[in-house]
């Protein structure tokens, strides 16, 4: 699809969103609209909790959280919505049947004048009305006002209200006074021809309304008389025999229709997949759409399902399948911009790919501000110096480049923060664990990712004190088991940094965690722990070796 037909574009980072992720986002988000065109725009959206450390930095330069997504599978949103107006509960069935005839439609929505659903009405409930013949009772069981019967019959009123119900009764056939005596009581609505005698005796009788068939006309004894007695007068060309089957139709649709409660919809937000479920194991062929605010929209079948517009997305800080949110095999992915190793996330055709050797997303995001030539907003600038502070550790990180402390160093003069003092605040209230669960801590920044047949996790948190470290340590130690089993993983392996001292101790835990390690790092370990000195990457000096030595172990099984 071009991007002419493009209306949104999704920037996303990856799951346990850090803080390059979401800040990269933004950013990002930021320079493609500034230099889109108008028919394209570009939203920043999280696929995850974002951690204290990012929630420091937003707060900081004034920023909210962006809007969370856990899914780019198409919704019914992406369809094409059928249009169909919903109909008003007194609507006639009479009405309803030419409606669904008219719009090629089999069934029809019953809304009130705020759009909110109340039930649905489909051919076979018409049809089922249309054949209980027996039911002579129908109309007034449904209070049928008396604009129903007229729209029905084609019908003029000479007596009566218009506005009033038919509340009372049954409904039957006139012929003649000998054959009505006795079957006519109070409240009946009767249907007579032009006989005087016939019109006269359902007064005498008590009906509650007569309808003169054939067009026929009254006189002014019947009209006094019909008003003395509150009877309403109604005149039809129809002959009596249509005339006796077309009044039942004038009943209201509430009356027959499937209330709301048990009435299967789809919200726009509803994924496809889900419908097409729920489709399968229903008999209608026709579904309502309600929009976000749960008014009804329109409605779908089957047919709509055929085809679909596709979420655009754009992936910020990682090329993981593992790491990306739901349905990313069903979106048309437009950009990946990263700085981690070429994943396995996989495209049907070229697109705009950026992956640079460098500390940070937004180290690179950075450098395309320049390229467009786009001027770098104060608030934009201390996004992007955060995420590259956090992913360089205040450019302590072996993975920092000059690149990255050439656009860091640019950015906070831009905003007008020291990186040293800066990086401390930012760092302390990430390692802040107050109020904090073992499971928010541990998905704070959490990545998987798989070698052959072997998956496992690593996740990462930074400390300025021992005292913080160690917190954090024995808050998490007993929460790996319950992580592994929520992730599916074997093996979990955890780095709880100190900033200052630019050591990692690693916490593991599984069944072959602690060969990996001794592999890994050519280190004795103990008791689920490892000390590592100087190791404070995970992309650079903890993944690389974890997957060399599983290649390792592999090649030996061999």
């Amino acid at each position: 699809m071009s991007p002419d037909a493009i209306r949104k574009v999704n920037v996303i980072g990856h799951l346990n969103p850090d803080t390059d992720s979401i800040c990269a986002a933004i950013s990002y988000a930021y320079l493609k609209n500034q230099v889109a065109g108008l028919e394209t725009s570009y939203e920043a959206r999280r696929a995850g909790a974002i951690n204290r450390e990012t929630a420091f930095a937003l707060k900081h330069f004034g920023f909210k959280e962006p809007r969370l997504i856990t899914s780019v599978a198409p919704q019914i949103k992406d369809l094409e919505i059928t249009p169909l107006q919903g109909i008003p509960r007194e609507t006639s069935l009479h009405v309803a049947w030419n409606l669904m005839r008219d719009t090629v439609h089999g069934t029809l929505c019953i809304t009130d004048l705020n759009d909110n659903l109340q039930g649905l009405v489909a051919v076979k409930d018409i049809a089922n009305a249309n054949m209980d013949i027996l039911d002579t009772f129908v109309l007034s069981k449904a209070r049928t006002s008396y604009k129903n019967v007229l729209d029905t019959l084609n019908g003029k009123m000479v007596v009566g209200n218009p506005n009033a119900v038919i509340d009372r009764g049954k409904l039957l056939i006139g012929t003649t006074p000998e054959m009505m005596d006795g079957l006519i009581v109070p409240g009946d609505t009767v249907l007579v021809t032009n006989r005087y005698e016939t019109q006269r005796f359902a007064l005498e009788a008590g009906a509650g309304c007569l309808v003169v068939c054939c067009g026929a006309n009254i006189t002014g004894v019947i009209r006094n008389l019909a008003q003395e007695r509150g009877c309403a007068i109604i005149i039809t060309p129809y002959d009596t025999y249509a005339a006796s089957r077309l009044i039942t139709m004038s009943i209201p649709v509430r009356a027959k229709m499937i209330p709301e409660e048990r009435i299967e919809s789809f919200s726009v937000n509803t994924a496809i997949d889900e419908a097409q479920r729920v489709m399968a194991r229903t008999q209608h062929r026709f579904f309502p759409v309600l929009d976000d605010a749960g008014n009804y929209m329109g409605v779908v079948g089957s047919a709509n399902m055929l085809s679909y517009h596709k979420k655009h997305v754009i992936l910020v800080d990682h090329a993981e399948l593992s790491q990306t949110v739901d349905g990313i095999a069903e979106a048309e992915i437009m950009e990946i911009i990263d700085h981690h190793r070429v994943g396995t996330i996989e495209t049907p055709g070229p697109i705009y790919y950026r992956c640079e050797p460098v500390g940070c997303t937004c180290t690179i995001i950075y450098e395309m501000f320049r390229e467009y030539d786009v001027e770098i907003p104060t608030d934009i600038a201390g996004l992007m110096m955060s995420a590259i502070l956090s992913d360089t550790l205040c450019f302590r990180s072996p993975t920092c480049t000059s690149e990255d402390v050439n656009a860091g160093r640019i950015l906070a003069q831009i905003c007008g923060e020291d990186p040293e003092s800066y990086s401390d605040a930012m760092f302390d209230a990430g390692a802040d664990l107050t109020g904090r669960t073992a499971e928010e801590v541990f998905n704070s920044d959490f990545k998987m990712f798989s070698r052959g047949n072997v998956s496992f996790g690593v996740g990462q948190a930074s400390f300025m004190t021992k005292k913080s470290r160690k917190a954090a340590e024995a808050l998490l130690e007993p929460y790996f088991a319950d992580a592994a089993k929520a992730k599916d993983i074997p093996m979990i392996f955890f780095m709880f940094t100190d900033i200052r001292t630019q050591t990692t101790e690693m916490l593991y835990w599984g069944g072959n965690a602690q060969q990996l390690v001794k592999r890994a790092f050519n280190i004795k370990s103990k008791n689920g722990r490892a000390i590592l000195p100087g190791v404070v990457s995970r992309k650079k000096q903890v993944i690389p070796a974890l997957m060399s030595a599983i290649q390792i172990i592999q090649d030996e099984q061999l």
